[in-house]
């Protein structure tokens, strides 16, 4: 699979305007809303090949977006990576029950906009 088009669901603008711009200019297509409800409402909407998520979003969390589109009895978005992103620190076991349903977990404060379009890249090369 490669990866075309983002969905980016990020509710602090600064850091979602970053994302979006390093993201467009290594020329991924990139959706961004800054609400879980509206996250979600696009992921069920429009097939999307990468969704970055962030953990702490107002209406809706990250893990309860995460949960509805992709559990153990269904997954809405079975041609879709997720990368989660978050500053939120997560309790081990919190921490590996979201990681066996996504593709990447990235501390923000952790990572660069150089950094992201190497993971985008990376998880492009990994097949599955």
């Amino acid at each position: 699979m490669m990866i075309k088009t983002i969905l980016c669901v990020e509710d602090d603008r600064f850091i979602g305007e970053m994302y979006v711009r390093s993201l467009q200019k290594a020329g991924y297509d990139v959706t961004w809303v800054v609400d879980g409800n509206d996250g979600l409402v696009a992921a069920r909407n429009q097939q999307f090949d990468l969704i970055i998520l962030d953990l702490m979003l107002p209406e809706q969390r990250g893990d309860q977006i995460l949960n509805s589109l992709r559990n153990n009895d269904v997954d809405l978005i079975p041609n879709s990576k997720v990368l989660i992103m978050t500053n939120f620190e997560q309790d081990e076991s919190s921490r590996k029950s979201v990681m066996g349903r996504v593709d990447g977990y990235l501390i923000k404060a952790d990572i660069t906009p150089r950094n992201l379009i190497e993971v985008v890249k990376q998880m492009d090369n990994d097949k599955s």
